[in-house]
């Protein structure tokens, strides 16, 4: 799949926050989305994901079914980690099949608690796995490695290219060095 942004602007408030950004992305490709706070990489993301509406330009993509993490981790407080990823992916998918992908991230003995007694780090890592076992053909993550310290984040990098293979990835993140362990390449806005 091809994305191609052309001239996308955005103001909240009279406040520009996205200013003629363009870019052609595609398919096969982790593409590293830097920029410093405040300089709209989240709102470009609401944007392809259809929560947001751009003020001006244009915005070429196929409609595929997109997988994302969000700052927040938006996962079911009272579900498991199981069912977190259960909710969003192929009904194909079998329990077991979910509890192997989680238990490539995450302890087994957390996999069957509620997702509000995990710690941030692992609730992170559902929220990573849900998206990237969900049917996609284009994954968003919106500063994914948050709260993962070191050893886990290379974990969870392997499980991301192992899992992004063939797809169109977009990602924020403000350190270089996830550019380089990932094999990104760097757009700036």
């Amino acid at each position: 799949m091809k994305l191609q942004i052309c001239d996308l602007c955005k103001q909240f408030d009279g406040v520009p926050v996205l200013d003629h950004v363009s870019m052609e992305l595609e398919s096969g490709h982790i593409y590293c989305l830097t920029a410093p706070s405040g300089k709209g990489k989240t709102t470009l993301f609401r944007i392809l994901m259809g929560l947001e509406t751009a003020d001006s330009g244009r915005l070429f993509m196929e409609r595929v079914p997109i997988g994302a993490v969000f700052q927040e981790d938006r996962l079911c407080e009272t579900f498991s980690a199981v069912d977190n990823v259960l909710m969003t992916s192929p009904s194909s998918m079998s329990r077991a099949e979910v509890r192997r992908e989680l238990m490539e991230l995450l302890p087994e003995e957390v996999l069957d608690r509620p997702a509000a007694t995990l710690s941030g780090g692992q609730k992170r890592r559902v929220a990573i796995c849900r998206a990237l076992c969900a049917l996609s053909e284009l994954l968003i993550l919106d500063e994914p490695f948050t709260g993962l310290d070191a050893g886990t984040k290379a974990d969870v990098i392997r499980y991301l290219q192992k899992k992004s293979a063939g797809k169109l990835t977009l990602l924020s993140t403000h350190q270089e060095e996830d550019i380089l362990a990932l094999d990104g390449i760097q757009i700036t806005i």
